[in-house]
Protein backbone atom coordinates (compact mmCIF):
# COMPACT_ATOMS: atom_id res chain seq x y z
CA UNK A 1 0.00 0.00 0.00
CA UNK A 2 2.83 2.41 0.83
CA UNK A 3 4.44 1.61 -2.51
CA UNK A 4 1.19 2.45 -4.29
CA UNK A 5 0.94 5.76 -2.40
CA UNK A 6 4.57 6.57 -3.29
CA UNK A 7 3.89 5.68 -6.92
CA UNK A 8 0.84 7.96 -6.95
CA UNK A 9 2.82 10.86 -5.49
CA UNK A 10 5.64 10.27 -7.99
CA UNK A 11 3.09 10.26 -10.81
CA UNK A 12 1.61 13.52 -9.55
CA UNK A 13 5.05 15.10 -9.40
CA UNK A 14 5.66 14.30 -13.04
CA UNK A 15 2.18 14.98 -14.36
CA UNK A 16 1.37 18.18 -12.49
CA UNK A 17 4.38 20.08 -13.70
CA UNK A 18 5.33 21.47 -10.31
CA UNK A 19 8.12 24.01 -10.65
CA UNK A 20 10.19 24.96 -7.63
CA UNK A 21 12.82 27.67 -7.22
CA UNK A 22 15.06 27.80 -4.16
CA UNK A 23 17.14 30.40 -2.43
CA UNK A 24 19.15 30.13 0.76
CA UNK A 25 21.79 31.81 2.89
CA UNK A 26 25.06 30.23 1.76
CA UNK A 27 26.71 30.41 5.19
CA UNK A 28 23.92 28.53 6.98
CA UNK A 29 24.77 25.32 8.84
CA UNK A 30 21.53 23.45 8.20
CA UNK A 31 22.52 20.64 10.59
CA UNK A 32 21.98 22.95 13.59
CA UNK A 33 18.23 23.18 12.95
CA UNK A 34 16.23 20.40 14.59
CA UNK A 35 12.91 21.96 15.68
CA UNK A 36 10.38 24.23 13.99
CA UNK A 37 7.01 25.89 14.36
CA UNK A 38 4.82 28.14 12.23
CA UNK A 39 4.40 31.88 12.64
CA UNK A 40 1.10 32.52 14.40
CA UNK A 41 0.17 35.53 12.29
CA UNK A 42 0.69 34.11 8.79
CA UNK A 43 -1.29 35.73 5.97
CA UNK A 44 -1.22 32.67 3.75
CA UNK A 45 -3.85 33.44 1.14
CA UNK A 46 -5.17 29.89 1.60
CA UNK A 47 -8.57 28.89 2.89
CA UNK A 48 -8.59 27.63 6.46
CA UNK A 49 -9.18 24.06 5.26
CA UNK A 50 -6.38 24.21 2.67
CA UNK A 51 -4.01 25.66 5.29
CA UNK A 52 -4.81 22.75 7.62
CA UNK A 53 -4.16 20.29 4.79
CA UNK A 54 -0.85 21.93 3.91
CA UNK A 55 0.39 22.13 7.51
CA UNK A 56 -0.60 18.51 8.16
CA UNK A 57 1.28 17.44 5.02
CA UNK A 58 4.34 19.55 5.90
CA UNK A 59 4.38 18.24 9.49
CA UNK A 60 4.39 14.67 8.21
CA UNK A 61 7.20 15.38 5.73
CA UNK A 62 9.33 17.33 8.22
CA UNK A 63 8.90 14.57 10.80
CA UNK A 64 10.24 12.01 8.31
CA UNK A 65 13.21 14.33 7.77
CA UNK A 66 14.01 14.29 11.51
CA UNK A 67 12.47 17.63 12.56
CA UNK A 68 10.31 18.10 15.65
CA UNK A 69 7.53 20.67 15.99
CA UNK A 70 8.21 22.65 19.17
CA UNK A 71 6.91 25.60 21.20
CA UNK A 72 10.53 26.77 21.49
CA UNK A 73 11.78 26.10 17.94
CA UNK A 74 15.12 26.61 16.24
CA UNK A 75 13.29 28.24 13.31
CA UNK A 76 9.84 29.37 12.22
CA UNK A 77 8.05 28.66 8.97
CA UNK A 78 6.14 31.33 7.05
CA UNK A 79 3.75 30.38 4.25
CA UNK A 80 2.31 32.65 1.58
CA UNK A 81 0.19 31.74 -1.40
CA UNK A 82 -1.53 33.33 -4.32
CA UNK A 83 -3.69 32.05 -7.13
CA UNK A 84 -2.73 33.12 -10.62
CA UNK A 85 -5.07 32.95 -13.58
CA UNK A 86 -3.23 33.32 -16.84
CA UNK A 87 -5.11 34.00 -20.01
CA UNK A 88 -4.25 31.92 -22.99
CA UNK A 89 -3.54 34.39 -25.77
CA UNK A 90 -2.84 31.73 -28.36
CA UNK A 91 -5.10 31.99 -31.34
CA UNK A 92 -5.30 31.08 -34.97
CA UNK A 93 -5.85 33.81 -37.52
CA UNK A 94 -7.82 33.15 -40.68
CA UNK A 95 -7.49 35.87 -43.25
CA UNK A 96 -8.70 36.79 -46.69
CA UNK A 97 -7.21 39.62 -48.62
CA UNK A 98 -7.03 40.99 -52.05
CA UNK A 99 -6.12 44.04 -53.95
CA UNK A 100 -6.02 45.50 -57.36
CA UNK A 101 -4.79 48.89 -58.33
CA UNK A 102 -5.36 51.23 -55.45
CA UNK A 103 -8.08 49.15 -53.82
CA UNK A 104 -7.34 46.60 -51.05
CA UNK A 105 -9.24 44.77 -48.38
CA UNK A 106 -8.87 42.08 -45.78
CA UNK A 107 -10.63 40.15 -43.12
CA UNK A 108 -9.13 38.41 -40.09
CA UNK A 109 -10.73 36.24 -37.44
CA UNK A 110 -8.98 35.12 -34.23
CA UNK A 111 -10.01 31.75 -32.85
CA UNK A 112 -8.84 31.14 -29.26
CA UNK A 113 -7.04 27.86 -28.59
CA UNK A 114 -7.30 26.30 -25.14
CA UNK A 115 -8.60 28.09 -22.09
CA UNK A 116 -7.42 29.99 -19.09
CA UNK A 117 -4.93 28.25 -16.80
CA UNK A 118 -5.10 28.45 -13.00
CA UNK A 119 -1.90 28.06 -11.03
CA UNK A 120 -0.99 28.48 -7.39
CA UNK A 121 2.25 30.03 -6.23
CA UNK A 122 3.26 28.79 -2.79
CA UNK A 123 6.12 30.44 -0.89
CA UNK A 124 7.66 28.64 2.09
CA UNK A 125 10.27 30.48 4.15
CA UNK A 126 12.41 29.21 7.03
CA UNK A 127 13.26 32.03 9.45
CA UNK A 128 15.69 31.98 12.37
CA UNK A 129 14.39 34.77 14.62
CA UNK A 130 17.45 34.78 16.87
CA UNK A 131 20.39 34.79 14.44
CA UNK A 132 20.13 35.04 10.72
CA UNK A 133 16.58 35.92 9.76
CA UNK A 134 15.38 34.06 6.69
CA UNK A 135 17.85 31.32 5.74
CA UNK A 136 15.89 29.19 3.23
CA UNK A 137 13.08 29.86 0.77
CA UNK A 138 11.19 27.77 -1.76
CA UNK A 139 8.73 29.10 -4.32
CA UNK A 140 6.58 26.51 -6.06
CA UNK A 141 4.17 26.95 -8.92
CA UNK A 142 1.68 24.23 -9.80
CA UNK A 143 -1.67 23.78 -11.48
CA UNK A 144 -4.67 24.56 -9.34
CA UNK A 145 -8.32 23.55 -9.56
CA UNK A 146 -10.61 25.59 -7.32
CA UNK A 147 -13.33 22.95 -7.69
CA UNK A 148 -11.16 19.98 -6.70
CA UNK A 149 -12.40 17.53 -4.10
CA UNK A 150 -10.80 17.56 -0.64
CA UNK A 151 -8.99 14.32 -1.54
CA UNK A 152 -7.55 15.82 -4.73
CA UNK A 153 -6.45 18.94 -2.83
CA UNK A 154 -4.70 16.73 -0.26
CA UNK A 155 -2.93 14.82 -3.05
CA UNK A 156 -1.85 18.07 -4.69
CA UNK A 157 -0.40 19.40 -1.43
CA UNK A 158 1.44 16.11 -0.89
CA UNK A 159 2.98 16.34 -4.36
CA UNK A 160 3.99 19.99 -3.85
CA UNK A 161 5.52 19.32 -0.41
CA UNK A 162 7.47 16.31 -1.73
CA UNK A 163 8.86 18.42 -4.57
CA UNK A 164 9.61 21.45 -2.36
CA UNK A 165 11.56 19.43 0.22
CA UNK A 166 13.31 17.17 -2.29
CA UNK A 167 16.26 19.62 -2.28
CA UNK A 168 16.38 20.37 1.42
CA UNK A 169 18.92 20.85 2.82
CA UNK A 170 20.67 22.38 -0.16
CA UNK A 171 23.69 20.52 -1.48
CA UNK A 172 26.85 22.57 -1.04
CA UNK A 173 28.66 23.19 -4.31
Amino acid sequence: MKFLKFLLIAFLLVSCGIKVNYDYERTTDFKTYKSYNYFGDMKTGLSELDLKRLIRTMDTKLETMGFVRSDNPDFYIDIQSQEIQSRNNSNVGVGLGGGGGNVGGGISVGLPIGGNKNTRELVIEFVDDTKKGMFWKAISESSYNANATPEKREEQFQAVVEKVFSNYPPKSK
